[in-house]
């Protein structure tokens, strides 16, 4: 299944790119934390045995391959992005896993879900609502296509509210994450990080952006000392 084409945009373009090094570097930059992080957004999404469950920019594949885990040989679950490169690396990934169910790679833009009204009964979202053009509306669509009850685990990075961690996130993008990045070609690539979390709802912010767009409860948990959170919400 493949919507029509999105529109090429740079952000889909930097993720093209970084595709090849992208799971080398999340567990470098991240110590490998990411990995626990995203077993955290899954448990919180509340996959059950035979669940239809979606995976939104599933990048690589590290989620949707989680939730196909959880939800067995009678579930079903749909990895979406818009980098048709980062669906390849996914595609072939879940081709040697030994998943307990097929996960249908998707290239589509979450702003336009080529889904059914609500289909799903869980999802989840790792390191993409930052990056979407439209909060809201990709909140909106994400509403849209849950089922009554369903829960969703959004996962991101964020700005701290403590200036010291605050003063400390940054020093570890100038100097640690940037760096890194330039060993692989990638220094451009990566600098964009620092001004996305400036210009990203804090946690309360996205709280008040899922109950606009139907969710009847939202909550933002706040983790490795705010660098990172997960807004959690509910579908009535």
């Amino acid at each position: 299944m493949k919507s029509e084409t999105p529109t090429t945009s740079p952000i889909r373009d930097l993720f093209d790119r970084i595709a090849p090094v992208y799971d080398q570097l999340n567990d470098w930059l991240s110590l490998g934390q990411h990995r626990v992080w995203k077993l955290m957004a899954v448990k919180w999404s509340e996959p059950s045995p035979g669940d239809t469950c979606l995976d939104l920019c599933c990048g690589s594949g590290d989620l949707a391959q989680l939730l196909a885990r959880q939800v067995g040989s009678t579930g079903c679950v749909y990895g979406v992005d818009f980098s048709c490169e980062q669906l390849a690396i996914a595609r072939s990934r879940s081709q040697t896993s030994f998943l307990p169910c097929p996960i249908n790679w998707i290239e589509a833009d979450v702003l336009n879900l080529p889904f059914a009204s609500n289909q799903f009964d869980c999802a989840t979202m790792g390191y993409g609502l930052r990056n979407v053009t439209d909060i809201p509306k990709c909140l909106h669509e994400l509403h849209r296509v849950l089922k009554p009850g369903a829960k969703a685990a959004i996962l991101d990075m964020h700005r701290p509210s403590s200036p010291q961690m605050r003063a400390f996130q940054q020093w570890y993008l100038d100097n640690i994450v940037v760096p890194t990045a330039k060993q692989f070609g990638l220094t451009e690539d990566y600098a964009y990080i620092a001004p996305s979390l400036e210009k990203f709802p804090t946690g309360g912010e996205q709280v008040d952006l899922a109950r606009k767009a139907g969710f009847t409860t939202a909550t933002h948990y706040a983790i490795a000392g705010g660098a990172m959170g997960v807004l959690l919400v509910t579908k009535a």
